[in-house]
């Protein structure tokens, strides 16, 4: 049994020499993270696969595993424009996005409300520990992310392209947090998942961070490139077969829904939306370009099931009495949907 599918339609040949430049900017970008960043490649996998097809992560991990050096290196490798934001309870949304203040004309004499942009206005933005500042302020990000655009005193500004969000949060001390609504959640394509090292790594990582360090980035692509790969990963064609497993998967993980097996129905509160099946074929096409093929397959679907679908699954009391994650919720959901047998 196979788990590609057939294209459904072949690149242009200008296409097709834009998918070399994006498979051989991806090795690039790789190779100058690794003069930072030891292991860790299904992450890095993960942050590039969203950058190449224009979406948001929220990237989890206890502290010192390299969150803000990971996204701070990405932004530095693509000389893009980077913003840090602290999130903290006593953040204000006006922080964010910027606010109108009162100027005066020296020539004239005249006062004149001019808007400051906030740190928003930026490529890459890292909203660290987003989870410990209230709804209000997180919602500034909403309309950011969706549209690429703020609003403030009624008027909107345009975000500068390409624009990402990369969003921690540390999945300890969660005392005086706040969790983020399930609406901004599924906002994010990916929830990337940050685990330790293994020993061998975190002794490299400590003796490389020890010693001097003067490390000089080549950029292999631009943020023009950037914008044209995200467009490029949208014409990557995708089997009917294919697409219907990825709405089976989240289907499958809607406890109302008759094709929920036994396990979502004891244990989730509410599946997947349909945003999670596009972002599945979205990343799943990223995925297939990174790796030098012009189709989505069964197996870029599974690859990223869990960074797709771990943060839109909401489990339930009896989830957390028995210490059932969504993780494996996902693990089990990606065994008992089967794949449509026109694929196979």
């Amino acid at each position: 049994m196979t788990t590609t599918s057939p294209d459904l339609a072949t690149l242009a040949d200008n296409d097709l020499a834009l998918a070399e430049r994006m498979r051989a900017g991806r090795d690039g970008i790789v190779g100058e993270l690794r003069k930072l960043i030891v292991g860790q490649e299904e992450v890095v996998e993960q942050a590039l696969i969203a950058l190449f097809a224009g979406g948001n992560a929220l990237v989890l991990g206890v502290p010192g595993l390299a969150k803000t050096l990971l996204i701070h290196t990405l932004a530095k490798v693509l000389d893009l424009k980077f913003a840090r934001i602290q999130f903290t309870p006593d953040l204000m949304p006006s922080d964010i996005t910027g606010t109108d203040i009162i100027q005066e004309d020296p020539a004239g004499g005249r006062r004149t409300m001019t808007f400051a942009p906030g740190p928003i206005f930026s490529n890459v933005v890292l909203a660290d520990e987003i989870n410990r500042t209230p709804p209000k302020t997180q919602s500034a990000l909403l309309e950011a992310m969706q549209e690429h655009r703020v609003t403030v005193q009624g008027r909107s500004y345009d975000l500068p392209e390409p624009f990402y969000v990369f969003a921690t949060q540390n999945p300890i001390e969660l005392e005086g947090t706040y969790p983020l609504p399930e609406a901004q959640l599924d906002r994010f394509m990916f929830e990337i998942v940050i685990d330790y090292l293994s020993e061998d790594e975190e002794v490299l990582v400590v003796r490389t961070t020890t010693a001097t360090q003067a490390h000089r980035f080549h950029h292999a692509i631009s943020g023009p490139d950037l914008l044209a790969f995200q467009q490029l990963v949208r014409r990557v064609p995708v089997s009917d077969a294919v697409a219907r497993y990825a709405v089976g998967l989240a289907r499958a993980s809607r406890p109302t829904s008759p094709a929920a097996p036994d396990f979502i129905k004891q244990y989730v509160t509410y599946g997947a939306s349909v945003r999670a099946p596009q972002q599945l074929i979205l990343a799943g096409k990223a995925r297939a370009l990174m790796q030098g093929r012009h189709h989505v397959s069964f197996d870029d679907v599974r690859a990223l099931a869990h960074p797709v679908l771990r943060h839109r699954i909401i489990t339930n009391f009896h989830a957390q009495s028995e210490r059932v994650t969504s993780d494996e919720i996902v693990h089990r959901l990606v065994k008992a949907v089967a794949m449509p047998r026109s694929g196979m």
